[in-house]
């Protein structure tokens, strides 16, 4: 019998704990103990907590185009995880609104479907989550809850073709096999509109770099919703259902949503938005990758600073680095396209000329002429993309 375990808590094998640092403003760290672990399959991760699993990528990672799979960060809603998945027996099943309901092997993706590569960057909508200010609840992520991957999988229109999904359909709801701990937690159930559904780019993926899916990662199978926030990424995908009308879950209705109509989610501190809608696509953003923040760095050298960009997948056109608050901005240099659903690297040489601490500012510009704000707020910590700054000092 083929398997895969998964104890249902996680016991982390702590490496070390470190990184006792003081936050005062958006741009600087989340106070606390830095715990560092080794587990099911994972390699020096950020623990956030371990039940359910949340596990964040360190930054150095980030110098890869690809992000490693023992690295990938990890994030679930649900501490209900499955304490092994059986690879023969297990069915991912369709239904609803179609005109057979079907029930796949992992077998049958990988034989009767033409399979499909994509780049894809997946981000937490909580991602740096510990650098809004004034700050809020949730997980205090730094900015490694995202990664960067080759996805391999099928399509999800030929799924639902094959099961003969009805024209007249209005969404497709999806849900793995993580299950609430309380009959009173809602089911962590998503929804996309049929049209997204159908649009030939959204996967459902078996493989990930390459390899078979981490456990952590959504084993044995993972929703893929390219250039849209994570919470949609299902994984451990189960279950697909055609709806007829419109989905009224919990996750889609009531968590992750944002002031709509309003760019970047942007909200006031002093009122909650009562008019809201879910969270959807990635906005554009920069982040600075190296050197790592409060590096030091020679007076008189060259001093090469890279990090990454991304957006929807309209495309990564400029980025800009400043030296000056902002008044004046510099372009750096971009790296190969991998995708438009991919980051994209950038690259800026800069020469301290005297002793001191300096600050830079990056931001990114998309092809529709998107850019970053200056400020990015909201009562749940989503979205967040306002203009990075690195401080760092030269010695």
């Amino acid at each position: 019998m083929k398997s895969i375990l998964f104890y249902m808590l996680l016991l982390p094998v702590i490496i070390s704990c470190n990184n006792k640092s003081k936050s005062t403003a958006a741009n600087t760290a989340a106070a606390a103990d830095t715990t560092w672990v080794k587990v099911n399959g994972k390699d020096s991760l950020l623990l956030l907590t371990d039940r359910p699993p949340n596990l964040e990528t360190p930054l150095k990672y980030f110098l890869e185009d690809y992000t490693p799979n023992k690295v990938f960060f990890v994030r679930w809603h649900l501490a209900g995880l499955p304490t092994a998945v059986n690879t023969d027996t297990f069915r991912l099943r369709v239904g609803g609104n179609v005109s057979k309901e079907i029930a796949l092997s992992i077998n049958d993706l990988k034989t009767k479907f033409t399979p499909v590569t994509m780049t894809a960057l997946c981000q937490c909508s909580g991602n740096s989550r510990s650098f809004f200010d004034p700050r809020v609840p949730g997980g205090q992520w730094k900015n490694g809850s995202m990664g960067n991957a080759k996805w391999t999988g099928v399509k999800l229109k030929d799924i639902l073709l094959m099961a003969g999904a009805k024209k007249d359909s209005k969404e497709v709801s999806f849900n793995g096999l993580d299950e609430p701990p309380m009959s009173t937690t809602p089911d962590f159930v998503k929804a996309l509109q049929y049209d997204h559904a159908i649009d030939g780019e959204v996967m459902v993926a078996y493989e990930m770099n390459g390899e078979p899916l981490p456990v952590l990662n959504g084993f044995p199978l993972k929703l893929v919703v390219p250039g849209w926030y994570a919470t949609y990424w299902v994984g451990m995908l189960s279950n697909i259902e055609v709806l007829s009308t419109p989905f009224e879950g919990f996750w889609m209705k009531k968590a992750y949503t944002i002031p709509k109509g309003v760019p970047n989610g942007n909200e006031r501190p002093d009122s909650i938005a009562t008019d809201v809608e879910p969270i959807s696509k990635m906005n554009v953003r920069s982040l600075f990758v190296a050197p790592e923040p409060n590096g030091a760095i020679a007076v008189g050298r060259q001093t090469a600073i890279q990090g990454v960009a991304f957006d929807a997948g309209y495309g990564i056109t400029k980025v800009e680095l400043s030296a000056d608050s902002g008044k004046t901005w510099l372009p750096a240099s971009l790296d190969a396209d991998l995708g438009k659903y991919s980051w994209r690297r950038w690259r800026f040489n800069c020469t301290p000329l005297k002793k001191g601490d300096y600050t830079l500012q990056v931001k990114a510009t998309n092809a529709i002429g998107q850019t970053q704000p200056v400020h990015q707020w909201n009562h749940s910590g989503y979205m967040r993309n306002e203009i990075e700054t690195l401080k760092l000092k030269a010695e």
